[in-house]
Formats: structure tokens, sequence, C-alpha cells
């Protein structure tokens, strides 16, 4: 009697992991936007003291998004950072926050603001788009995961689980697990969740070399435009081809506002 041929149980397939080693292409990326025509001005329009208001990404500081600032300085576009040193706060009191800043930011200029958004930083910026569209002209998310907040390599999530863990006992100024459904952060999930704004601008960059966070996640259909570019995550600040499409949504938001005088 022969022995019975079992069948092959099929597993799931396993999860795919971002490419954590193209992270380390950051010192190239650098390099190459030093040497580009967009980091001298070429093809930015002019700012003419309009507002963008910049939000860096988880365990990040302002300090991130700082050749990106001082490039839109230089157009003539008015900055404003987010006041944040370590994105790790809870998600409502950090919007909350931000917020505040950009209220500021729109009664200085005297007109909607733009947001600039890197990771965790551009989750925010949706949720402040969606909930302020009488302050925000347009929103620019860089790699950031919309669709999924956890959808980032297991290093990454395990600092976000330590993160958690330590604001669960109650360290201030750190997110927790209750963020995650509890009520803290309703009004954050509902914004993120519910319809976006047809008069706010939105582009949504992705790249498929993130080595930190899935680019799936980050194509939000609720966009008025998904665009890949080659990037890095971390890298996502320094990167040519970001700031050109950075450039290019800045111009669309700036036409679609009415024309004002504005404080310089």
């Amino acid at each position: 009697m022969g022995v019975p041929h079992l069948p092959i149980p099929t597993l799931p397939p396993l999860p795919s992991l971002p490419p954590l080693w193209r992270e380390g292409r950051i010192a190239l990326e650098w390099a190459e936007l030093r040497r580009s025509a967009v980091l001298r001005g070429a093809g930015v329009p002019q700012g003419d003291g309009r507002g963008v208001l910049l939000i860096p990404g988880f365990m990040a500081g302002d300090g991130s998004l700082g050749t990106m600032t001082r490039w839109l300085r230089a157009a003539g576009w008015h900055t404003r950072r987010a006041g944040i040193r370590a994105n790790v706060d809870c998600s409502e009191v950090a919007c909350r926050r931000i917020e505040t800043r950009l209220e500021t930011l729109a009664e200085r200029t005297g007109g909607r603001v733009a947001i600039i958004g890197q990771s965790r930083g551009g989750v925010f910026a949706k949720a402040l788009g969606a909930r302020r569209p009488d302050l925000v002209s347009g929103v620019v998310t860089l790699g950031a995961p919309i669709n999924g907040q956890l959808a980032v390599h297991p290093l990454v999530l395990v600092q976000v689980g330590l993160i958690a863990a330590l604001g669960t006992g109650r360290v201030p100024g750190l997110f927790s697990w209750r963020c995650l459904r509890g009520e803290c952060c309703g009004d954050f999930r509902a914004a993120l969740a519910g319809p976006f704004p047809g008069d706010v601008g939105y582009l949504a960059l992705h790249s498929r070399s993130d080595g930190v966070v899935d680019w799936r996640s980050c194509v939000d259909p609720t966009a008025d435009d998904n665009l890949e570019v080659t990037s890095s995550h971390c890298g996502m600040s320094l990167n040519a081809g970001v700031f050109r499409a950075v450039a290019g949504a800045l111009h669309r938001f700036a036409t679609a506002e009415p024309s004002a005088a504005r404080a310089a």
C-alpha cells in the first residue's frame, strides 16, 4: 500500500518589507540636490509672502526640514515651523498645537496657508487640511502613510511600540496605545477618514524606494494627484525631484487663491 500524497499547505505571503538599506542613499540625494538648478530657484514660484507651514516626521524635529525651509524663504514664501522637537506626541494634542500656529500664520500673511508634511507630519497635514479648509490652501505629503500609519518597517515598528508603551505608562509628551482606538484621537481619526475639502489642493508623494514606509500606504485616493518620486524616505526633504514637485504644487495652490495684498 503506497504512502498517500498529502497536499503541501499553502502559507500566507510574507508581508512586504520596505527596503531599509536604501535609506543609506540620503548622502547621494543631498549631493544631487546641491548640484541641481531647483535649489538655486530655477522654476520655483515666488511666494510673495504667502504662508507655508512645515511639519517633520516621526521622531524628527523641525530641523529635519531646514533645507526646504531655507529654500522656500529664499523664494519669498513666509515659512513657519511646527514647533516640534521630536514628533512623538499624541496625534490630537500635536494637531491642536500646530493648528494654533496655522491660525497665527494665516492671520500674519493675510491668506490661506500651504502645509508640507513629511511622514507622520504628512498625516497631520492632511488632518489639518480636512479640519481647517478656511486656513489651508493646499497640502503636500512626503512619504506619509495615510492609509496605514503602522505600515512601516519592523525596526521602526519596534520604536513605535516602545514609545507607545512609555506613553501608556503616563510618560508625558508621548503617544500611547490609547491613541490608536481611544477617544483622545477620535477627532483626528475622523478628519483622516472623512471627505477631503474640494477647495484644498492635495499632492501625495510616494517612492517605491522608500525604506521605512510601505509606499502603497502613501497613495491616497482623496488626493488631487499621487506622484511617484525616486527617493529614500528620510531623503524626501533633500531630494531634487521632490523639490520640483513641491514647487509645482505650491504654484497650483497659489494660482487657485484670490489675489490679495500680503504681509511681507
